[in-house]
């Protein structure tokens, strides 16, 4: 059953990614009603997301040939340092560094102590309520193109609070972006092109990890199942991207809202009721 199960978590990771609802949360509580009735793990989180990272690569490539060719040429002095792309290639290279700090420092906590499910019903519900609160009472008025370094950081500060599962990586850089008055779609887009370094990161190292014995490498589901997870991600993710940014463009984010609110809620009660363990 392994290999139908990491497709189905394949399938999870694919769609809730770049929602605001929390891809890891969603692998977290799916993996418990599998047979195996077990955590996937960090390890595989971080590896599956590599396929929707890739398709994030595939979908904004343009975008992102575009910004690092800036980026490069401002420092050798062929491009303005004020270029609008360059100054966006050191903004994801600033708004990256929270992440990738926190993430060294807390990695045993990351990985075991924040993964409890009580922690993630808690952050479903309480960052809900945030995102609420900034869709509804944000300006939604600045464009990307007026994107601050000390607004970079925030996001960047924003993104690493998604270490926790169930805080959502698009939904708490989402939620900072709309609170500093960004309009829906630029803070999404934003929060893609932000996710890029911190993921591949994140998921090699994991990677390695595994391929050396060295870490918690997938102890439910091998090398074959996680790629197939992992492949899956991609394609699903990449259809999800553009639906995602058409609608944020005209539409609220209350469905995202009510569903995370509601998924803690039950989650609650499950684990409460000890349908499932924490």
């Amino acid at each position: 059953m392994t290999w139908i199960e990491a497709a189905i978590l394949g399938l999870v990771q694919g769609l809730t990614e770049f929602l605001p609802i929390s891809s890891s949360a969603h692998l977290r509580i799916v993996g418990e009603f599998l047979p195996n009735a077990a955590d996937p793990g960090a390890a595989f989180t971080a590896i599956t997301q590599l396929g929707t990272e890739t398709a994030v690569i595939v979908f904004f490539w343009r975008d992102i040939v575009r910004i690092i060719r800036a980026w490069a040429g401002a420092l050798v002095g062929r491009v303005p340092r004020d270029d609008p792309d360059a100054r966006m290639g050191w903004l994801v290279i600033i708004g990256t560094v929270p992440i990738g700090v926190l993430g060294v420092l807390f990695q045993t906590s990351i990985e075991t102590t924040l993964r409890s499910l009580w922690i993630v019903a808690a952050m479903l519900i309480v960052f809900g309520i945030l995102l609420a609160g900034a869709d509804i009472y944000s300006r939604k008025q600045r464009t990307l193109d007026q994107l601050s370094y000390r607004h970079g950081i925030l996001y960047g500060l924003a993104q690493a609070l998604a270490l926790i599962p169930g805080v959502s990586r698009s939904g708490g850089t989402i939620t900072a972006g709309l609170l500093m008055g960004y309009t829906r779609e630029a803070a999404a887009r934003y929060s893609f092109l932000l996710a890029v370094p911190a993921v591949f990161a994140s998921g090699l190292y994991q990677l390695v990890k595994v391929s050396r014995g060295a870490g918690s490498a997938p102890s439910v589901y091998g090398a074959g199942p996680t790629a197939l997870a992992t492949v899956i991600a991609f394609v699903v993710g990449y259809l999800i991207i553009g639906w995602f940014l058409r609608y944020v463009s005209t539409r609220s984010y209350r469905p995202f809202v009510l569903y995370r609110i509601g998924l803690g809620v039950v989650l609650m009660v499950l684990l409460g009721a000890g349908v499932i363990s924490a």
